[in-house]
């Protein structure tokens, strides 16, 4: 039952005329525009031929067949609004987009040209489209609706682009800014219109027809051919649109302005719902309330408070177990250190922990005589490393290290880290460690250390005989 008491039509088959049906080569106008309300079609396979489809979400191309028909009720993708789905006897239609004047569905499966078929809309995706495209006809754009020419009525905001979303639609209007009490009184303004039960009427027009100066368009596209489809909302707009329409305003059941987002050259998105969407958005909105209620244990006005106590909750237990991870990365350096013989390898991995956390282990041990390999993450998936000790020795097994945990990483002075793809291979790594100190006595690593971070003593030294030799060359 529609909003204002009419049942919505019955899915019929209409009788072949006796005379043949114009094809899609003769007009632009598709059964679809004529009749927005059609949810089933008879008509006949004009040509299939073998082609590829690109998936919208991107992927490998899909194989199947473009079909053309006498005529459709599927509406190929134009003016803003999405193309619809639906059946060709059995056959799912993929896409549908037009080319020139024919109408080009996409199926998986061949059709027999000259076929009769028969074609059953996706009725749910079709009357949604039609709701919000109806509802932007509402407003203000050249070429659009409600809520473009109700906008542009009442602060001259015009409409520049506009979106239909698969979750909202969007408006672009030609304005740095809309207030609160202006997007309030559009609503109002909108809705009003709706209860007033406003007829939309669709008309074509020829070519030719003086009328079509008077109409609101940008401007016909350079491959149109046959009538001009102009869309009337009485005592509202008049324009141009190819797209499906309800057939009175209260079809649309209610519009709810949802908010503004900045646009693009110093313009506003203008985000709003429309008919069904609305009704599942208060829906979604209840169950989440519910739920909330459940979780918190208070009403939905406490909700705000509840949740930002809880915020301030986790940041405390946050820095708390930040100042704890901390504490326990010098115990266990502390505990490597105290330890009578030290070994040229030091190895250790926790689940809980970050960058800094092993970063404090390798400053507290420090990396002059030993190889620390640190991991934190899951033992088996993702997490980061860091591979530190004597400057050469990093240089030489970092970019092996990263290799072998399927990541990436960089590093400078003795210490290389990054991100680990497969933290199970660190068995693998600690290996490799394990087999270059083999190969290489103390003596080396300390000399390299030496060679690359000098003590303080021999820092001293160098200094004095630099300033010595600057004395001889150059006396008092």
């Amino acid at each position: 039952m529609s909003p204002r008491g009419r049942r919505y039509r019955r899915p019929r088959v209409p009788p072949r005329p006796s005379s043949p049906r114009p094809s899609a080569a003769a007009a632009m106008v598709f059964h679809c525009q004529r009749d927005s309300w059609a949810r089933q079609f008879a008509t006949r396979v004009v040509s299939c031929r073998a082609a590829e489809l690109r998936p919208e979400g991107g992927g490998e191309p899909v194989r199947g067949f473009q079909v053309v028909l006498e005529d459709t009720i599927l509406f190929p993708e134009g003016g803003g609004q999405p193309d619809d789905r639906g059946l060709i006897g059995d056959v799912p239609v993929l896409r549908v987009t037009r080319r020139g004047p024919e109408a080009v569905h996409f199926v998986p499966a061949a059709l027999e040209p000259g076929a009769e078929v028969l074609l059953s809309l996706d009725w749910e995706r079709r009357f949604d489209h039609m709701q919000q495209h109806s509802a932007v006809a509402c407003t203000s754009l050249p070429g659009q609706h409600l809520i473009t020419a109700i906008a542009e009525q009442m602060f001259g905001f015009k409409t520049t682009s506009w979106e239909l979303g698969r979750q909202r639609s969007v408006i672009e209007l030609d304005t740095p800014s809309v207030t609160a009490e202006q997007m309030g009184a559009l609503e109002r303004s909108v809705n009003e219109k709706i209860r007033e039960r406003v007829p939309v009427v669709v008309r074509e027009l020829a070519a030719d027809d003086p009328e079509i100066e008077t109409v609101r368009s940008r401007g016909l596209p350079d491959d149109h051919a046959g009538p001009v489809r102009v869309v009337d909302i009485e005592g509202v707009d008049s324009n141009m649109c190819c797209g499906t329409h309800v057939s009175n305003l209260s079809d649309l059941q209610v519009i709810k302005l949802l908010g503004t987002e900045k646009g693009k050259k110093n313009k506003t998105n203008l985000v709003f719902l429309a008919g069904n969407r609305v009704l599942k958005s208060v829906e979604q909105s209840h169950s989440t309330e519910k739920a909330l209620t459940s979780l918190l244990k208070n009403g939905p006005g406490e909700h705000v408070e509840a949740v930002k106590r809880l915020q301030s909750s986790v940041k405390l237990l946050q820095k708390n177990n930040l100042n704890l991870l901390r504490d326990i990365a010098v115990l266990i350096a502390r505990d490597f250190k105290s330890k009578p013989a030290q070994s040229q390898l030091f190895v250790l991995h926790r689940k809980e922990g970050d960058s800094e956390f092993m970063n404090i282990i390798a400053n507290e041990i420090g990396t002059e005589e030993a190889l620390l390999f640190l991991t934190v993450g899951d033992e088996r998936e993702a997490g980061l490393f860091l591979l530190a000790g004597p400057v050469d020795a990093v240089e030489h097994l970092g970019p092996r290290v990263a290799e072998l945990l399927g990541g990436k990483g960089a590093g400078k002075r003795g210490r290389f880290q990054g991100k680990a793809a497969k933290m199970s291979r660190r068995g693998e790594v600690e290996a490799l460690l394990q087999e270059f100190i083999s190969h290489r006595s103390p003596e080396a690593l300390l000399k390299t250390r030496r060679a690359a971070f000098p003590s303080a003593e021999e820092e001293r030294l160098r200094c004095g005989r630099s300033w010595r030799n600057l004395r001889s060359v150059n006396p008092p």
